[in-house]
């Protein structure tokens, strides 16, 4: 045997995790002589190594036929001196992963990142399909990516190649959390509310209720806040503001509709806003006798003029935008900051008539009760509220944030706290300086002798007692210009409702076709899509601008005003409510008793769920809406935020395997599917017989102990038959098995070769139909059929004495004969003694075959997860990239009550030069997927040889199914294959002795590091079809889980359950 390490043979090595590697797989049939004389072997590699060797492959003359099929079908490989990059009509090239070579890959998010991705390409896992089957030439790179894969770039597609090639433009403009979200959220929700109406406000329902109003809509507000914050965290947000995030999380029937609407409703509130502008400068220029038409056509001039500029601020960037909206935040600043100065500037003769003071304790108690004229509180609450709304500015422009997912959270919830500590200041202090009421008239002051009757104004020397007979113009209730009144200079405060009209304007222009871009990107609505294209280095949505302005202008040309004139609030529920309205006008008490009474006994029948079947309505209506949601479901294509782990478990009898639906039942319930699934083999009268008889009584097993499982069951030829079936015909629509969990076969050893052929068979055809799989050990198994077998004889003879006794002190109550009773004595004592002989029997029976005292550890074995896990942990061994099955399973477990002390370990393969980079890769994907974890561990010696007791135990376990056939001439070995095919070769065994050496090694690092975990989940090996027998395929399962805590053996069908995208 030789063996050489040639360097350069292999491209450099890559920077990304498990030293991957593109190999050659063709074969040189010119082989030299020298290599043809020795037996194959395999080098061992580790992760340490830099440089990769060449792999020479040698022949004895007898197998060379075996070894050249192998090598299109394992997964060893030959290479000649010289790597060409890509070759279809010779070369087949695949990845080296834990220094083998072999297409199974490692985790890496670039498999998790979607096509369009910017912040990296998107590489294509392989299949199930190319790792199950046999080795071919199908599973090429194509030309020219072999670069991209071999650094771990992927190949990525032509959206993600576009928004390479944009961002290669240079420039993206993208705002962090202050200048994207604080700023805008701060700006929208300090509207002109704050200038003109607060004060009001306050004068209506004084300074409590007014506080309560503003809380009440902060209330709203921040759990508005705390959900949007939710969505924006539950993946990676694109641009489309609230569109995208309700799209997403709702599905496109709500986002659609309520995305256009939302984008039509900025459109139009940027009419709204630029009225409000033009107003106050009209207002203005009336004041000063300065109108350049009339009223009316000057709000029109100034609110075009006044949109064409925002217009083209907009166009001309989102920086330019941010810096504007920078501006208007500081000159509103300014302007509050006014505010609050002048109420500690010594007030004025004239600022006294008009009910301003300063600060004074009399006006503070004065104003803070309420004064409803006209109005209650809710209506005083409905016209604050809007101010307290404009917390989707930053959400908005998701896509121009550089962390949307921390930047919404942060800047929305902080602007409400600011916002909120602003508008509760600016209440409190105008309502601690200003009266309600005043004439305006610096002659109205106090006549000495006057009576005040506890009006604050009197007691500071004027009189407004003339207010209460006619119409004042000041005061907090009668003067919308008090801030300006009170403030420092009067004039800031009209520069701070300028910034207050102008940046909601500007946040709106903005803002809407943004929105509307996003939703025309997702061409829901097919005539839009025109809308869709994007413009320079942010692709910016030029068209939908121009579209938002149109828009704007035309609301502010016809003249519009907000207004809201009819309101009917019985009108949808007049039908229902007349019934309920005339109990009321009867007897109100006793209606209201009647529903008590009613509701109590409506929540006790759902609670207890009465075993009775009355055909009811009820029953026919669960039934349709079940069908109806099927079918809706069937129209709907799978998305990988709606995976769910949808399980056939082949438990047979339900009873008879409970830890192994324990175990299902607890990633599945509440959000997945549970089939179990039992299998009846022979005469097929009988079995069907069987079958039937035994189905409803299962299925109410399964309802009696609160499992949310189906039952399924099916008479068959094979095992292996029975559950192909299952694998292809279970489920309905949408709601079909992608996953298979069975328990691992403890008596392989002492089965049959054909109850072995179908264990295995099963487990290829689940992988065949593209199914993930796992597979479950537990210590002590989980068949407790011969323990149910032995309660269910005692239950029958306890039973049978219960009877008896009964039936002995009915008589002797009915015979007084001595003769009589002591018959009955007599028999019951024989009864008895004899059910207690048969029952002694039975026990020394059990007892005699020492499986008592196994019987009591396999009871307890089958409830363990039953119970609530104690703290501990669940170690995730995820060697291979199976689409997030392995890591998504443990993760649900964390999530469910009995699981939730048990934390999670993730371990993973690496490099030992390598291990902190690693880590963090591994660490920065977790933090993506928002999975919590304990602790990363980098395991970078997997590729040790196992020490020699480990594998002289391995080789001693497969000793019995080696064919030995180089020991024995050719006839003899030709032979033996023909009659025993299931047997493990020489050249098979030699041939996957570096892959049985890892399973080996596996096990002595689980018994390691994992030994004390209160549950194991490792990635199972994938054993090719054809290729590996199924006696050494099962000796890995057992080396593998081997005196090991509960160990579930999870292979996904390497497509993705799990995303980091919203």
């Amino acid at each position: 045997m030789s063996m050489n390490n040639s360097p350069n043979i292999f491209l450099e090595p890559s920077p990304n995790r498990f030293q991957v590697n593109v190999i050659n797989e063709s074969h040189d049939n010119n082989a030299t002589p020298q290599e043809d004389a020795d037996p194959p072997h395999y080098e061992e590699t580790s992760f340490t190594e830099e440089a990769h060797g060449r792999h020479r492959i040698s022949h004895r003359p007898g197998n060379r036929a075996f070894y050249e099929n192998f090598l299109q079908n394992g997964d060893t490989v030959k290479s000649d001196g010289n790597l060409h990059p890509y070759d279809t009509h010779s070369n087949t090239y695949y990845l080296k992963t834990f220094g083998h070579n072999t297409v199974d890959a490692v985790p890496n998010i670039d498999y998790y990142r979607n096509t369009g991705s910017i912040s990296g390409a998107k590489m294509n896992r392989p299949s199930l399909l190319e790792i199950h089957e046999q080795l071919a030439k199908n599973i090429a790179v194509n030309p020219g990516s072999i670069e991209r894969v071999t650094n771990g770039d992927g190949t990525p597609g032509d959206e993600a190649t576009a928004n390479k090639e944009e961002e290669g433009k240079g420039g993206f403009v993208k705002f962090g959390w202050v200048k994207g979200v604080l700023v805008r959220c701060m700006l929208n929700i300090w509207g002109v509310m704050l200038f003109i109406r607060l004060s009001w406000i306050v004068g209506q329902a004084g300074i409590g209720l007014g506080i309560m109003a503003i809380m009440l809509s902060v209330v709203v507000t921040t759990l508005t806040g705390i959900s949007m914050s939710a969505i924006c965290t539950n993946g990676v947000v694109r641009g489309g503001g609230a569109y995208y995030l309700i799209s997403r999380s709702l599905g496109p029937e709500f986002g659609g509709s309520i995305g256009l609407i939302f984008a039509f409703a900025n459109a139009v509130a940027v009419a709204m806003y630029v009225v409000g502008f033009a107003e106050t400068v009209v207002e203005l220029l009336k004041s000063s006798g300065a109108l350049m038409v009339d009223e009316f056509n000057d709000i029109r001039i100034i609110g075009s003029i006044t949109v064409v500029v925002l217009l083209g601020i907009s166009m001309a960037g989102m920086e330019w935008e941010a810096k504007a909206q920078v501006i208007l935040l500081v000159i509103l600043l300014i302007a509050i900051a006014n505010f609050f100065i002048g109420t500690v500037i010594p007030t004025s003769n004239e600022k006294k008539a008009r009910g301003f003071f300063n600060y004074q304790a009399s006006i503070f108690a004065e104003n803070f009760g309420p004064d409803f004229r006209g109005e209650g509180f809710f209506s005083v609450f409905a016209i604050f509220f809007p101010a307290a709304t404009g917390i989707l500015a930053g959400a908005n422009i998701s896509g121009d944030l550089e962390d949307p997912q921390a930047a919404i959270p942060k800047g929305t919830m902080l602007a409400i706290l600011i916002t909120t500590v602003a508008y509760l200041g600016v209440a409190i202090c105008v309502a601690a300086c200003v009266v309600r009421d005043a004439t305006g008239n610096i002659n109205d002051t106090v006549v000495s002798g006057m009576n005040c009757n506890g009006s604050s104004a009197c007691t500071l020397g004027y009189d407004f007692s003339s207010c209460k007979a006619q119409e004042c113009h000041y005061g907090l209730m009668n003067n919308f210009q008090v801030m300006s009144m009170v403030s420092g200079f009067g004039p800031l405060i009209t520069a701070g409702i300028f910034s207050a009209t102008l940046s909601s304007a500007l946040a709106s222009l903005v803002s809407a076709p943004k929105v509307f871009q996003a939703l025309c990107k997702d061409n829901i609505y097919k005539a839009l899509h025109f809308f869709a294209k994007g413009h320079g280095k942010n692709n910016e949505p030029l068209r939908g601008y121009i579209l938002t302005f149109i828009i704007a202008m035309a609301f502010i040309l016809i003249g519009w005003r907000p207004a809201f004139k009819y309101y009917n609030m019985w009108v949808s529920l007049f039908g229902a409510m007349l019934c309920c309205g005339v109990m009321f006008v009867i007897n109100w008490w006793a209606a209201l008793i009647t529903y008590a009474i009613e509701l109590f006994l409506y929540i006790y029948v759902t609670y207890k769920k009465p075993e009775v079947n009355w055909g009811s309505s009820a029953q026919a209506l669960y039934y349709v809406n079940a069908l109806d949601s099927a079918l809706e479901l069937t129209a709907v294509e799978d998305h990988v935020k709606n995976f769910r782990p949808q399980c056939i478990v082949l438990t047979g009898g339900p009873m008879t395997r409970p830890a192994l639906l324990d175990i299902t039942h607890s990633f599945t319930k509440n959000n997945g599917l549970c089939i179990c699934c039992q299998v009846y083999t022979g005469p097929r009268k009988l079995c069907v017989n069987e079958m039937n008889s035994g189905m409803a009584k299962k299925q109410a097993w399964l309802t009696k102990n609160k499992r949310k499982a189906f039952y399924a069951a099916v008479a068959a030829d094979s095992f292996r038959d029975g559950v192909k079936s299952l694998l292809q015909a279970s489920g309905l629509g949408r709601m079909r098995p992608n996953t298979l969990v069975l328990g691992f076969k403890t008596d392989w050893r002492d089965a049959s070769a054909v109850q072995i052929e179908n264990y295995m068979g099963v487990i290829h055809d689940a992988f065949d139909f593209e199914l993930g799989v796992v597979i479950v050990r537990i210590s002590q198994g989980f068949d407790i059929s011969q323990v149910l077998q032995v309660q269910e004889e005692l239950e029958k003879l306890e039973q049978e004495r219960l009877a008896l006794e009964a039936t002995i002190q009915d008589n002797e109550f009915e015979e007084e004969s001595h003769g009589i009773r002591g018959l009955f004595d007599k028999a019951r004592k024989l009864n008895i003694t004899k059910h207690v002989t048969k029952k002694d029997s039975s026990i020394n029976t059990i007892q005699s075959m020492h499986v008592g005292e196994f019987n009591q550890r396999l009871l307890e074995a089958s409830n363990q997860f039953k119970k609530k896990q104690g703290k501990g942990t669940i170690d995730v061994w995820w060697l291979f990239d199976d689409g997030g099955l392995t890591l998504l399973i443990p993760y649900i477990l964390t999530m469910r009550k009995k699981w939730k002390d048990c934390k999670l370990r993730i371990f993973t393969g690496g490099k030992i030069n390598r291990i902190e980079d690693e880590k963090l890769a591994m660490t920065s994907l977790l933090s993506k997927f928002r999975i919590k974890y304990a602790d990363i561990k980098i395991i970078g010696n997997i590729n040790m040889k196992p020490n020699k007791e480990s594998w002289k135990f391995f080789e001693e376990m497969i000793e019995p199914y080696r064919l030995h056939e180089s020991c024995k001439d050719l006839t003899t070995a030709e032979k033996l294959k023909r009659e025993t095919p299931w047997k493990i070769t020489d050249a098979e065994l030699e041939a996957f002795k570096e892959k049985s050496y890892r399973q080996v090694r596996l096990n002595e690092l689980l018994q390691e590091h994992s030994r004390a975990a209160n549950l194991i989940v490792l990635s199972l090996p994938v054993a090719r079809k054809g290729v590996v027998s199924d006696h050494l395929y099962m000796a890995w399962l057992e080396i593998l889980s081997k005196n090991l805590p509960p160990i579930l053996l999870v292979r996904g069908n390497h497509k993705n359950v799990l995303t980091f995208y919203s």
